[in-house]
Protein backbone atom coordinates (compact mmCIF):
# COMPACT_ATOMS: atom_id res chain seq x y z
CA UNK A 1 0.00 0.00 0.00
CA UNK A 2 1.46 3.30 -0.86
CA UNK A 3 0.65 6.28 0.99
CA UNK A 4 3.87 8.71 -0.02
CA UNK A 5 1.45 10.59 -2.52
CA UNK A 6 -1.35 10.50 -0.36
CA UNK A 7 0.87 12.28 2.41
CA UNK A 8 2.24 15.27 -0.36
CA UNK A 9 -0.78 15.99 -1.89
CA UNK A 10 -2.55 16.24 1.62
CA UNK A 11 0.07 18.33 2.68
CA UNK A 12 -0.23 20.84 0.24
CA UNK A 13 -4.18 20.85 0.09
CA UNK A 14 -3.36 21.78 3.84
CA UNK A 15 -1.45 24.46 2.86
CA UNK A 16 -3.18 25.78 0.33
CA UNK A 17 -6.54 25.54 2.36
CA UNK A 18 -4.77 27.32 5.42
CA UNK A 19 -3.56 30.38 2.76
CA UNK A 20 -6.84 30.77 1.77
CA UNK A 21 -8.76 30.64 5.16
CA UNK A 22 -6.03 33.38 6.38
CA UNK A 23 -6.74 35.91 3.39
CA UNK A 24 -10.27 35.51 3.61
CA UNK A 25 -10.49 35.98 7.30
CA UNK A 26 -8.54 38.74 8.36
CA UNK A 27 -10.03 40.99 5.04
CA UNK A 28 -12.84 43.57 6.22
CA UNK A 29 -14.68 42.30 3.13
CA UNK A 30 -15.70 39.06 5.19
CA UNK A 31 -18.30 39.98 7.65
CA UNK A 32 -19.17 42.55 4.75
CA UNK A 33 -19.91 39.96 2.34
CA UNK A 34 -21.89 37.41 5.12
CA UNK A 35 -24.21 40.45 5.61
CA UNK A 36 -24.85 41.03 2.06
CA UNK A 37 -25.44 37.07 1.65
CA UNK A 38 -28.02 37.12 4.96
CA UNK A 39 -29.96 39.87 3.34
CA UNK A 40 -30.22 38.02 0.09
CA UNK A 41 -31.60 35.06 2.28
CA UNK A 42 -34.39 37.19 3.69
CA UNK A 43 -35.27 39.45 0.59
CA UNK A 44 -35.52 35.40 -1.44
CA UNK A 45 -37.85 34.26 1.64
CA UNK A 46 -40.07 37.25 1.26
CA UNK A 47 -40.58 37.10 -2.39
CA UNK A 48 -41.45 33.94 -2.29
CA UNK A 49 -43.96 34.07 0.62
CA UNK A 50 -45.62 37.00 -1.28
CA UNK A 51 -45.71 35.25 -4.42
CA UNK A 52 -47.13 31.83 -3.10
CA UNK A 53 -49.84 33.97 -1.32
CA UNK A 54 -51.06 36.13 -4.25
CA UNK A 55 -50.87 33.10 -7.04
CA UNK A 56 -53.02 30.50 -7.29
CA UNK A 57 -51.08 28.09 -8.87
CA UNK A 58 -54.12 25.39 -9.65
CA UNK A 59 -55.87 27.69 -11.38
CA UNK A 60 -53.32 29.48 -13.34
CA UNK A 61 -51.96 26.37 -14.60
CA UNK A 62 -55.86 24.44 -15.52
CA UNK A 63 -55.92 23.45 -19.23
CA UNK A 64 -51.88 23.61 -19.42
CA UNK A 65 -50.08 20.82 -20.82
CA UNK A 66 -49.05 18.61 -18.56
CA UNK A 67 -45.07 19.64 -19.03
CA UNK A 68 -45.39 23.03 -18.93
CA UNK A 69 -47.89 22.46 -15.45
CA UNK A 70 -45.16 20.51 -13.97
CA UNK A 71 -42.00 22.93 -14.90
CA UNK A 72 -43.88 25.73 -13.52
CA UNK A 73 -45.01 23.61 -10.26
CA UNK A 74 -40.95 22.85 -10.10
CA UNK A 75 -40.12 26.64 -10.95
CA UNK A 76 -42.46 27.38 -7.59
CA UNK A 77 -41.06 25.01 -5.34
CA UNK A 78 -37.65 26.29 -5.66
CA UNK A 79 -38.84 30.09 -5.91
CA UNK A 80 -37.02 31.13 -3.21
CA UNK A 81 -33.35 29.68 -4.27
CA UNK A 82 -33.97 31.18 -7.56
CA UNK A 83 -34.84 34.32 -6.41
CA UNK A 84 -31.45 34.36 -3.70
CA UNK A 85 -29.99 33.44 -7.08
CA UNK A 86 -30.84 36.49 -8.65
CA UNK A 87 -30.96 38.45 -5.75
CA UNK A 88 -27.39 38.09 -4.99
CA UNK A 89 -26.50 38.34 -8.87
CA UNK A 90 -27.73 42.51 -8.33
CA UNK A 91 -25.95 42.98 -5.35
CA UNK A 92 -22.47 41.64 -6.67
CA UNK A 93 -23.32 43.54 -10.18
CA UNK A 94 -23.90 47.07 -7.90
CA UNK A 95 -20.66 46.41 -5.92
CA UNK A 96 -18.67 46.08 -8.91
CA UNK A 97 -20.20 49.36 -10.42
CA UNK A 98 -19.97 51.30 -7.42
CA UNK A 99 -17.00 50.25 -5.51
CA UNK A 100 -13.36 50.39 -6.79
CA UNK A 101 -11.57 46.87 -6.02
CA UNK A 102 -14.44 45.17 -4.15
CA UNK A 103 -13.85 41.37 -2.80
CA UNK A 104 -17.08 39.90 -3.51
CA UNK A 105 -15.22 36.02 -3.66
CA UNK A 106 -17.99 34.45 -1.21
CA UNK A 107 -20.84 36.63 -3.08
CA UNK A 108 -19.58 34.42 -6.52
CA UNK A 109 -19.21 30.84 -4.31
CA UNK A 110 -22.98 31.45 -3.02
CA UNK A 111 -24.45 31.98 -6.18
CA UNK A 112 -22.80 28.99 -8.27
CA UNK A 113 -23.37 26.77 -5.19
CA UNK A 114 -26.90 27.38 -4.79
CA UNK A 115 -27.51 27.77 -8.61
CA UNK A 116 -26.12 23.90 -9.08
CA UNK A 117 -28.17 22.81 -5.81
CA UNK A 118 -31.14 24.02 -7.57
CA UNK A 119 -30.30 22.45 -11.44
CA UNK A 120 -29.24 18.99 -9.60
CA UNK A 121 -32.83 19.10 -7.77
CA UNK A 122 -34.43 19.41 -10.54
CA UNK A 123 -32.73 17.27 -12.67
CA UNK A 124 -32.64 14.56 -10.15
CA UNK A 125 -36.56 15.12 -9.68
CA UNK A 126 -37.14 12.34 -12.66
CA UNK A 127 -35.35 9.78 -10.21
CA UNK A 128 -38.88 8.37 -7.96
CA UNK A 129 -36.47 6.38 -5.70
CA UNK A 130 -36.21 8.36 -2.45
CA UNK A 131 -33.05 6.74 -1.77
CA UNK A 132 -31.23 6.90 -5.21
CA UNK A 133 -32.71 10.37 -5.48
CA UNK A 134 -30.53 11.18 -2.51
CA UNK A 135 -27.90 9.94 -3.32
CA UNK A 136 -27.56 11.43 -6.95
CA UNK A 137 -28.35 14.63 -5.36
CA UNK A 138 -25.73 14.80 -2.72
CA UNK A 139 -23.05 12.66 -5.04
CA UNK A 140 -23.63 15.57 -7.67
CA UNK A 141 -24.16 18.76 -5.63
CA UNK A 142 -20.76 17.48 -3.59
CA UNK A 143 -18.63 17.06 -7.14
CA UNK A 144 -20.11 20.78 -8.12
CA UNK A 145 -19.10 22.30 -4.82
CA UNK A 146 -15.27 20.98 -4.67
CA UNK A 147 -15.31 22.08 -8.51
CA UNK A 148 -16.43 25.60 -7.82
CA UNK A 149 -14.31 26.00 -4.89
CA UNK A 150 -11.66 24.61 -6.61
CA UNK A 151 -10.77 21.81 -4.73
CA UNK A 152 -11.42 18.85 -6.73
CA UNK A 153 -8.39 17.92 -8.24
CA UNK A 154 -6.88 17.54 -4.73
CA UNK A 155 -9.50 15.77 -3.27
CA UNK A 156 -9.81 13.64 -6.44
CA UNK A 157 -5.76 12.79 -6.04
CA UNK A 158 -5.78 12.48 -2.29
CA UNK A 159 -8.67 10.09 -2.63
CA UNK A 160 -6.63 7.85 -5.61
CA UNK A 161 -3.24 7.98 -3.82
CA UNK A 162 -3.44 5.38 -1.28
CA UNK A 163 -4.65 2.10 -3.02
CA UNK A 164 -4.09 -2.11 -2.47
CA UNK A 165 -3.11 -4.42 -5.28
CA UNK A 166 -5.68 -7.39 -5.45
CA UNK A 167 -5.01 -9.72 -8.15
CA UNK A 168 -3.28 -7.48 -10.34
CA UNK A 169 -6.23 -4.86 -9.48
CA UNK A 170 -5.46 -1.11 -7.97
CA UNK A 171 -8.06 -0.46 -5.69
CA UNK A 172 -8.73 2.62 -4.10
CA UNK A 173 -10.98 4.83 -2.39
CA UNK A 174 -11.65 7.00 -5.39
CA UNK A 175 -12.09 3.52 -7.68
CA UNK A 176 -14.47 2.40 -4.57
CA UNK A 177 -16.76 5.34 -4.74
CA UNK A 178 -16.91 6.13 -8.89
CA UNK A 179 -17.69 1.98 -9.12
CA UNK A 180 -20.54 2.35 -6.11
CA UNK A 181 -21.63 5.57 -7.25
CA UNK A 182 -21.99 4.05 -10.90
CA UNK A 183 -23.44 1.08 -9.70
CA UNK A 184 -26.14 2.44 -7.98
CA UNK A 185 -27.07 4.55 -11.15
CA UNK A 186 -27.01 1.65 -13.36
CA UNK A 187 -28.94 -0.46 -11.04
CA UNK A 188 -31.82 1.99 -10.70
CA UNK A 189 -31.66 2.54 -14.73
CA UNK A 190 -31.90 -1.56 -14.92
CA UNK A 191 -34.62 -1.45 -12.44
CA UNK A 192 -36.41 1.60 -14.00
CA UNK A 193 -36.80 -0.67 -17.57
CA UNK A 194 -37.48 -3.74 -16.44
CA UNK A 195 -41.08 -1.58 -14.51
CA UNK A 196 -41.45 -0.38 -18.03
CA UNK A 197 -40.94 -3.68 -19.83
CA UNK A 198 -42.82 -5.40 -17.17
CA UNK A 199 -46.04 -3.29 -17.95
CA UNK A 200 -45.78 -3.66 -21.75
CA UNK A 201 -46.02 -7.52 -20.79
CA UNK A 202 -48.59 -7.62 -18.71
CA UNK A 203 -50.57 -5.74 -21.56
CA UNK A 204 -49.98 -8.86 -23.48
CA UNK A 205 -53.33 -10.67 -23.01
CA UNK A 206 -52.20 -13.57 -25.23
CA UNK A 207 -50.34 -14.60 -22.75
CA UNK A 208 -50.95 -16.15 -19.35
CA UNK A 209 -50.59 -14.89 -15.81
CA UNK A 210 -47.52 -17.51 -15.51
CA UNK A 211 -45.83 -17.12 -18.18
CA UNK A 212 -45.61 -12.97 -17.80
CA UNK A 213 -44.33 -13.19 -14.45
CA UNK A 214 -41.62 -15.68 -15.96
CA UNK A 215 -40.82 -13.44 -18.41
CA UNK A 216 -40.64 -10.45 -16.22
CA UNK A 217 -38.29 -12.26 -13.85
CA UNK A 218 -36.14 -12.95 -16.60
CA UNK A 219 -35.87 -9.78 -18.08
CA UNK A 220 -35.50 -8.43 -14.15
CA UNK A 221 -32.20 -10.54 -14.10
CA UNK A 222 -30.50 -10.18 -17.00
CA UNK A 223 -30.98 -6.52 -16.72
CA UNK A 224 -29.42 -6.91 -13.21
CA UNK A 225 -26.52 -8.64 -14.75
CA UNK A 226 -26.32 -6.48 -17.17
CA UNK A 227 -26.05 -3.42 -14.89
CA UNK A 228 -23.22 -5.01 -12.85
CA UNK A 229 -21.24 -5.69 -15.96
CA UNK A 230 -21.78 -2.17 -17.34
CA UNK A 231 -20.52 -0.48 -14.26
CA UNK A 232 -17.44 -2.79 -13.69
CA UNK A 233 -16.26 -2.72 -16.92
CA UNK A 234 -16.59 1.56 -17.17
CA UNK A 235 -14.48 1.54 -14.33
CA UNK A 236 -12.12 -0.70 -15.90
CA UNK A 237 -12.59 -3.63 -13.68
CA UNK A 238 -11.19 -6.78 -15.24
CA UNK A 239 -14.01 -9.35 -14.54
CA UNK A 240 -11.52 -12.28 -15.04
CA UNK A 241 -10.01 -10.66 -11.48
CA UNK A 242 -13.32 -12.80 -10.35
CA UNK A 243 -12.41 -15.66 -11.21
CA UNK A 244 -10.81 -16.49 -7.74
CA UNK A 245 -13.53 -15.20 -5.87
CA UNK A 246 -15.94 -17.65 -8.10
CA UNK A 247 -13.92 -20.54 -7.52
CA UNK A 248 -13.60 -20.24 -3.78
CA UNK A 249 -17.67 -19.76 -3.92
CA UNK A 250 -17.58 -22.74 -5.39
CA UNK A 251 -15.38 -25.07 -2.93
CA UNK A 252 -17.43 -23.67 -0.22
CA UNK A 253 -20.62 -24.56 -1.84
CA UNK A 254 -18.48 -28.21 -1.97
CA UNK A 255 -18.02 -28.15 1.00
CA UNK A 256 -21.64 -27.65 3.17
CA UNK A 257 -22.57 -24.12 2.50
CA UNK A 258 -25.87 -25.02 0.72
CA UNK A 259 -27.57 -23.49 3.19
CA UNK A 260 -25.95 -20.22 3.62
CA UNK A 261 -25.81 -19.23 -0.35
CA UNK A 262 -29.36 -20.40 -0.56
CA UNK A 263 -30.51 -18.12 2.40
CA UNK A 264 -28.09 -15.32 0.60
CA UNK A 265 -29.46 -15.33 -2.39
CA UNK A 266 -33.49 -15.86 -1.11
CA UNK A 267 -32.84 -12.51 0.84
CA UNK A 268 -31.78 -10.87 -2.28
CA UNK A 269 -34.98 -12.49 -4.61
CA UNK A 270 -37.17 -11.09 -1.37
CA UNK A 271 -35.69 -7.95 -2.15
CA UNK A 272 -35.96 -7.43 -5.76
CA UNK A 273 -39.48 -8.71 -5.87
CA UNK A 274 -40.77 -6.62 -2.77
CA UNK A 275 -42.90 -10.10 -1.78
CA UNK A 276 -42.32 -8.99 1.34
CA UNK A 277 -40.67 -5.39 3.01
CA UNK A 278 -40.08 -4.16 6.51
CA UNK A 279 -43.43 -3.38 7.65
CA UNK A 280 -45.63 -5.65 6.15
CA UNK A 281 -48.13 -7.87 8.55
CA UNK A 282 -47.07 -11.60 7.77
CA UNK A 283 -47.88 -15.56 8.83
CA UNK A 284 -45.62 -17.48 7.92
CA UNK A 285 -45.80 -21.35 9.26
CA UNK A 286 -46.80 -21.09 13.09
CA UNK A 287 -45.33 -17.54 13.32
CA UNK A 288 -47.69 -14.27 12.79
CA UNK A 289 -46.43 -10.96 13.54
CA UNK A 290 -45.01 -7.95 11.52
CA UNK A 291 -41.30 -7.64 9.68
CA UNK A 292 -38.51 -5.88 11.22
CA UNK A 293 -34.87 -5.91 10.11
CA UNK A 294 -34.91 -8.07 6.36
CA UNK A 295 -30.72 -9.54 7.04
CA UNK A 296 -28.46 -11.29 4.60
CA UNK A 297 -29.11 -14.79 6.24
CA UNK A 298 -32.63 -14.33 7.95
CA UNK A 299 -35.36 -11.85 8.43
CA UNK A 300 -36.72 -11.02 11.69
CA UNK A 301 -40.72 -11.48 12.50
CA UNK A 302 -42.17 -9.00 16.00
CA UNK A 303 -44.91 -10.62 17.23
CA UNK A 304 -47.24 -9.39 20.04
CA UNK A 305 -46.03 -10.86 22.52
CA UNK A 306 -42.45 -9.15 22.67
CA UNK A 307 -40.86 -12.36 20.81
CA UNK A 308 -38.63 -12.02 17.77
CA UNK A 309 -38.44 -15.16 15.24
CA UNK A 310 -35.27 -15.05 13.44
CA UNK A 311 -36.53 -17.42 10.42
CA UNK A 312 -33.86 -17.94 7.15
CA UNK A 313 -35.15 -16.48 4.44
CA UNK A 314 -35.23 -19.58 2.27
CA UNK A 315 -38.66 -20.59 4.05
CA UNK A 316 -39.84 -17.56 2.74
CA UNK A 317 -39.47 -19.05 -0.64
CA UNK A 318 -39.72 -22.37 -0.24
CA UNK A 319 -42.82 -22.21 2.07
CA UNK A 320 -46.98 -20.43 2.06
CA UNK A 321 -46.32 -16.74 3.70
CA UNK A 322 -49.58 -14.88 4.08
CA UNK A 323 -48.82 -11.47 3.39
CA UNK A 324 -51.76 -9.60 5.15
CA UNK A 325 -50.13 -5.80 3.82
CA UNK A 326 -48.80 -7.06 0.41
CA UNK A 327 -51.17 -4.43 -1.98
CA UNK A 328 -52.77 -2.78 0.75
CA UNK A 329 -53.51 -2.49 4.33
CA UNK A 330 -57.18 -3.60 4.56
CA UNK A 331 -57.56 -6.69 6.33
CA UNK A 332 -61.26 -8.01 6.97
CA UNK A 333 -62.00 -9.93 10.11
CA UNK A 334 -64.62 -11.65 11.18
CA UNK A 335 -66.77 -12.82 14.47
CA UNK A 336 -69.37 -15.03 14.86
CA UNK A 337 -72.25 -14.57 17.24
CA UNK A 338 -75.52 -16.26 18.10
CA UNK A 339 -78.67 -14.87 19.52
CA UNK A 340 -82.41 -16.88 20.50
CA UNK A 341 -85.09 -17.07 18.07
CA UNK A 342 -87.15 -14.59 19.70
CA UNK A 343 -84.96 -12.04 18.94
CA UNK A 344 -85.72 -9.66 15.59
CA UNK A 345 -82.92 -10.29 13.32
CA UNK A 346 -83.17 -7.12 11.06
CA UNK A 347 -82.02 -5.41 14.92
CA UNK A 348 -79.63 -7.74 15.45
CA UNK A 349 -77.67 -6.78 12.12
CA UNK A 350 -78.45 -3.33 12.74
CA UNK A 351 -77.27 -3.54 16.14
CA UNK A 352 -73.73 -5.62 14.74
CA UNK A 353 -73.15 -3.12 12.39
CA UNK A 354 -73.51 0.04 14.96
CA UNK A 355 -71.41 -1.77 16.96
CA UNK A 356 -68.43 -2.52 14.84
CA UNK A 357 -68.58 1.32 13.71
CA UNK A 358 -68.20 2.63 17.19
CA UNK A 359 -64.47 1.15 17.43
CA UNK A 360 -62.29 3.51 16.79
CA UNK A 361 -59.71 0.74 14.90
CA UNK A 362 -62.51 -0.18 12.22
CA UNK A 363 -62.64 1.07 9.15
CA UNK A 364 -65.56 3.34 8.17
CA UNK A 365 -65.06 2.65 4.36
CA UNK A 366 -65.43 -0.64 3.42
CA UNK A 367 -68.25 -0.27 5.94
CA UNK A 368 -69.44 -3.27 8.73
CA UNK A 369 -72.01 -5.98 7.62
CA UNK A 370 -73.73 -8.05 9.30
CA UNK A 371 -74.96 -11.27 7.76
CA UNK A 372 -77.66 -14.12 8.86
CA UNK A 373 -75.72 -16.92 8.01
CA UNK A 374 -78.00 -19.93 9.18
CA UNK A 375 -81.24 -21.08 11.07
CA UNK A 376 -79.79 -23.16 13.56
CA UNK A 377 -81.05 -25.67 15.79
CA UNK A 378 -81.52 -23.17 18.94
CA UNK A 379 -80.01 -20.07 17.72
CA UNK A 380 -80.10 -17.81 14.92
CA UNK A 381 -76.53 -17.92 13.51
CA UNK A 382 -74.86 -14.56 12.25
CA UNK A 383 -71.40 -13.39 11.13
CA UNK A 384 -70.09 -9.35 11.73
CA UNK A 385 -67.49 -8.73 8.83
CA UNK A 386 -65.14 -5.31 9.42
CA UNK A 387 -62.31 -4.37 8.36
CA UNK A 388 -58.99 -2.66 9.64
CA UNK A 389 -55.86 -0.54 8.44
CA UNK A 390 -53.59 -1.42 11.04
CA UNK A 391 -53.11 -4.88 11.29
CA UNK A 392 -49.51 -4.79 12.67
CA UNK A 393 -51.35 -3.00 16.32
CA UNK A 394 -52.93 -6.62 16.42
CA UNK A 395 -56.33 -8.27 15.56
CA UNK A 396 -57.32 -10.44 18.61
CA UNK A 397 -57.41 -6.93 20.87
CA UNK A 398 -60.01 -5.45 18.02
CA UNK A 399 -62.33 -8.43 17.95
CA UNK A 400 -62.38 -8.43 21.47
CA UNK A 401 -63.36 -5.09 21.48
CA UNK A 402 -65.92 -5.44 18.90
CA UNK A 403 -67.67 -8.37 21.26
CA UNK A 404 -67.63 -6.17 24.00
CA UNK A 405 -69.42 -3.08 21.77
CA UNK A 406 -71.55 -5.95 20.53
CA UNK A 407 -72.60 -7.49 23.88
CA UNK A 408 -73.47 -4.01 24.95
CA UNK A 409 -75.67 -3.77 21.57
CA UNK A 410 -77.92 -6.30 21.96
CA UNK A 411 -78.11 -5.85 25.47
CA UNK A 412 -79.47 -2.24 24.87
CA UNK A 413 -82.17 -3.82 21.70
CA UNK A 414 -83.23 -6.45 24.49
CA UNK A 415 -81.51 -9.31 21.91
CA UNK A 416 -80.33 -12.45 24.01
CA UNK A 417 -77.63 -14.12 23.14
CA UNK A 418 -77.99 -17.98 22.40
CA UNK A 419 -76.21 -20.46 24.87
CA UNK A 420 -73.96 -23.18 23.27
CA UNK A 421 -76.08 -26.50 22.57
CA UNK A 422 -74.49 -28.84 24.93
CA UNK A 423 -74.31 -26.07 27.68
CA UNK A 424 -77.90 -25.25 27.63
CA UNK A 425 -79.06 -28.70 27.77
CA UNK A 426 -77.37 -28.89 31.07
CA UNK A 427 -78.42 -25.32 32.17
CA UNK A 428 -82.14 -26.99 31.05
CA UNK A 429 -81.56 -29.92 32.92
CA UNK A 430 -80.12 -28.64 36.31
CA UNK A 431 -83.11 -26.68 36.45
CA UNK A 432 -85.70 -29.81 36.10
CA UNK A 433 -87.30 -30.13 39.40
CA UNK A 434 -88.68 -34.11 40.06
CA UNK A 435 -92.07 -34.65 40.73
CA UNK A 436 -93.09 -35.37 44.00
CA UNK A 437 -96.48 -36.96 45.96
CA UNK A 438 -97.97 -35.14 49.04
CA UNK A 439 -98.75 -38.42 50.45
CA UNK A 440 -95.68 -39.78 49.90
CA UNK A 441 -92.98 -39.10 52.66
CA UNK A 442 -90.01 -37.42 52.22
CA UNK A 443 -86.83 -40.43 52.28
CA UNK A 444 -84.32 -38.08 54.17
CA UNK A 445 -86.83 -36.82 57.02
CA UNK A 446 -86.49 -39.48 59.07
CA UNK A 447 -83.10 -39.45 58.69
CA UNK A 448 -81.37 -36.46 58.70
CA UNK A 449 -78.16 -37.83 60.61
CA UNK A 450 -77.86 -40.75 57.67
CA UNK A 451 -74.69 -39.92 55.54
CA UNK A 452 -76.38 -42.28 53.03
CA UNK A 453 -79.84 -42.29 51.28
CA UNK A 454 -82.70 -44.93 53.01
CA UNK A 455 -81.97 -47.12 49.88
CA UNK A 456 -78.39 -47.10 49.43
CA UNK A 457 -78.35 -51.39 50.01
CA UNK A 458 -81.09 -51.52 46.94
CA UNK A 459 -80.63 -52.21 43.34
CA UNK A 460 -77.88 -52.87 41.60
CA UNK A 461 -74.71 -51.08 43.41
CA UNK A 462 -76.35 -52.20 46.92
CA UNK A 463 -73.28 -53.64 48.91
Amino acid sequence: MDFTDFNETLASFLEAARHTLRTELTSLWLPIQLGLIGLAVLMALGIALSFRRRVDLVSLTMGWPPYLRIAVRAFVDYLAPIAFIFVMMAIRAALRADVINPRTYLLGVAISLTTAWVIINIAAGVIHNRFVNRVVTVTAWTIAALSILRLLDPVTASLDSPSVMVGGLRLSPLLLLKTTALLLITLWGANALGNFLDKRVQSFTDLTPSIQVLITKLIRIVLIILAVVIALNSMGIDLSVLALFSGAVGVGLGFGLQKIVSNLVSGIILLADKSIKPGDVISVGDHFGRVGNMGARYTSVDTRDGREYLIPNEDFITQRVANWTYSSNLVRLSVKFNTTYDSDPRRVQEAAVAAAQSIERVAKKPMPSCMLSAFGASALEFELWFWITDPASGVANVKSDVLLALWDALDQQGAKIAKPGPARVIYELANIKPETHEDEPDPGKDEPDSPLPRDAGKGPFRS
